[in-house]
C-alpha cells in the first residue's frame, strides 16, 4: 500500500515513516507542509494520505485543508487526519463529504501500533476510523438530531458509535457487555430504521456510519 505522510515534526514523520515501513506500507513520500503535500497527491496518487490538521505556514488548519483538497479532487483516495485535539468544527467539515475512505485520530491516544494500521487499512478499504473522543463528541449531537438517525434508542447509538470508530460485532459486544447475536439484533435495527437493504453486511457498515455522520454534519450547519 502506497502512502503520503504530512506531519510537519520531523521526529513525528519519520517516526512513522518508519513505522509504517515496519508493518508492509510503503512510504513514497512523507513531507512537512501542506502545499508540497497537494503536489506529491497529485503527483503520486497513493493509496492513503495521512496528514496532521495544524501545518505551517500558520499552524492553524491547513493540513485539514489540504485533506478537504485531496477528498474533493480525489475522492477515490482515503485520508487519515491526526489531531492533538478534538475540533468539532474540523471534524464536521471533513465527515461532511460523505464517502467512505476517511479517519480522524487523536495522535497522544495511539498507544498500539497494530490498532493504528489495522485503522489505516481499513480506511484505505473505504471503512472508516474514528477516535472514541471525535465520536462522543458527534453521539452528542446526533441523539438530538431528527429523522432516521434521531429515531434511533440509546443503546442502539452506542452500537452505532462503535461502528464509526470501526468496531468488530465481538469488540462491541465486550465493550458493552452484550452478546454478539444482540449486537447483531442491534445492527439489523440501524439498518431497517436507515433504510439500507441487505447487500453485504460489511458495505451496510459503512453506509451506516456515513449516514450517521451526515446527519451530524447537517444539524451543524
Amino acid at each position: 500500500m502506497r502512502v503520503i505522510i504530512g506531519e510537519d515534526e520531523v521526529l513525528l514523520r519519520e517516526g512513522l515513516r518508519h513505522l509504517l515501513a515496519q508493518d508492509g506500507f510503503e512510504v513514497v513520500a512523507a513531507v512537512g507542509d501542506a502545499e508540497a503535500l497537494l503536489e506529491h497527491v497529485d503527483l503520486l496518487e497513493p493509496d492513503l494520505v495521512i496528514t496532521d490538521i495544524r501545518m505551517p505556514p500558520t499552524h492553524t488548519d491547513e493540513g485539514l485543508l489540504a485533506a478537504l483538497r485531496i477528498r474533493e479532487a480525489h475522492p477515490g483516495i482515503p485520508v487519515v487526519v491526526l489531531s492533538q485535539y478534538v475540533q468539532r468544527r474540523y471534524a464536521t467539515e471533513l465527515l461532511d463529504q460523505n464517502s467512505g475512505g476517511f479517519g480522524y485520530l487523536l495522535k497522544q491516544r495511539i498507544a498500539d501500533v497494530t490498532t493504528f494500521t489495522a485503522d489505516l487499512r481499513r480506511v484505505a478499504a473505504g471503512g472508516t476510523a474514528l477516535d472514541p473522543e471525535v465520536v462522543s463528541v458527534l453521539v452528542t449531537r446526533a441523539s438530538r438530531a431528527s429523522g432516521a438517525v434521531g429515531s434511533l434508542t440509546p443503546r442502539q447509538l452506542e452500537v452505532l458509535s462503535l461502528m464509526a470508530e470501526g468496531r468488530s460485532n465481538a469488540r462491541i459486544a465486550a465493550d458493552l457487555f452484550l452478546s454478539e447475536k444482540a449486537v447483531v439484533q442491534h445492527t439489523s435495527h440501524i439498518y431497517t430504521a436507515l433504510g439500507l437493504s441487505v447487500d453485504g453486511d460489511d458495505h451496510r457498515r459503512v453506509l451506516a456510519v456515513l449516514r450517521f455522520l451526515a446527519s451530524v454534519a447537517e444539524e451543524y450547519r
